[in-house]
C-alpha cells in the first residue's frame, strides 16, 4: 500500500488553520454554544462543534458526542476516535491535518442513545453551515446515524458502506459522500481477516484516499 502513503499530497500550501481563528467558524461555535434548539443542550456538559483543519478538502461525519467527547468539547476524542485516527493514518490521512471532524448533532444525548429525528432537524443547520464554510470536496459519513442525518437515508450501513453518492442540493451540492461503519462497530468486530468489518473499512478508506488525489489533479 506504498502508493497510497502519500500525506504529503494532503498538506494543503495554506496549511492547518486553527478552528479559533477562522472567524466564521469560530462564530458558529459561539453560536452553538448558546444554541437551545432542541433539549439536548439542557443536559450537555460542552458543545462539541469540530476539531482538524477547517481548510481540509475532507470532511469527517459521525454521530454525536459521547461522555469523553462531552467532557473534552472535541468530537471522535474516545476509543472511537482514537481508532478513527490510526485507520485513517494507515492510509497517509491525518486527522487533525487533513480533515475537519464533526458531527451530526452538537451536543451528547443521555445515556449515548441515538439522537432522535427532531435532534437531528434542529442540529442540520449548523452542520449545512460548517459544510458550506469548510468547503469539502469528500464527506466521510461513520454509521448509519450519520448517513440518515445527513442524506435522510435509512437503512442498515452493511448495505450502504463503500458506496460513493454525489451530493445534490443545497451545501452538498457537487461533494463526494462515502458512508463507512461507525469506528465504534468496527471496535465490537475487531476482526481483520478479508471480509470483516474492519478490513472493508480499510479499503473503503482507500479509496477515499484516491479520490481526493483525483480531484487534486496534477501537482
Amino acid at each position: 500500500m506504498s502508493e497510497l502513503l502519500s500525506a504529503p499530497l494532503f498538506a494543503q500550501a495554506q496549511g492547518v488553520v486553527p478552528l479559533d481563528r477562522d472567524p466564521a467558524l469560530a462564530q458558529l461555535a459561539s453560536d452553538c454554544q448558546a444554541c437551545r434548539r432542541c433539549s439536548l443542550g439542557a443536559s450537555r456538559l460542552n458543545v462539541v462543534v469540530s476539531r482538524g483543519n477547517p481548510r481540509a478538502r475532507l470532511m469527517v461525519i459521525g454521530e454525536g458526542p459521547g461522555a469523553q467527547e462531552d467532557e473534552l468539547g472535541q468530537p471522535f476524542v474516545g476509543r472511537s476516535g482514537q481508532l478513527l485516527d490510526l485507520m485513517l493514518e494507515s492510509v497517509g490521512i491525518h486527522s487533525n491535518r487533513d480533515a475537519y471532524v464533526c458531527n451530526i448533532v452538537k451536543c451528547r444525548p443521555p445515556e449515548n442513545r441515538k439522537p432522535t429525528a427532531l435532534e437531528m432537524a434542529a442540529c442540520r443547520p449548523w452542520l449545512d453551515q460548517q459544510i458550506a464554510l469548510v468547503d469539502p470536496q469528500v464527506i466521510l459519513l461513520a454509521g448509519a446515524t450519520a448517513v440518515e442525518g445527513l442524506l435522510g437515508i435509512k437503512g442498515g450501513i452493511t448495505k450502504l458502506r463503500g458506496q460513493w453518492r454525489q451530493g445534490e442540493g443545497g451545501s452538498l451540492e457537487g461533494r463526494w459522500l462515502m458512508p463507512i461503519f461507525h469506528p465504534s462497530y468496527l471496535l465490537r468486530n475487531p476482526s481483520k481477516e478479508r471480509g470483516a468489518p474492519k478490513w472493508l473499512t480499510w479499503h473503503d478508506l482507500q479509496d477515499v484516499q484516491r479520490r481526493l488525489v483525483q480531484l487534486q489533479g496534477p501537482s
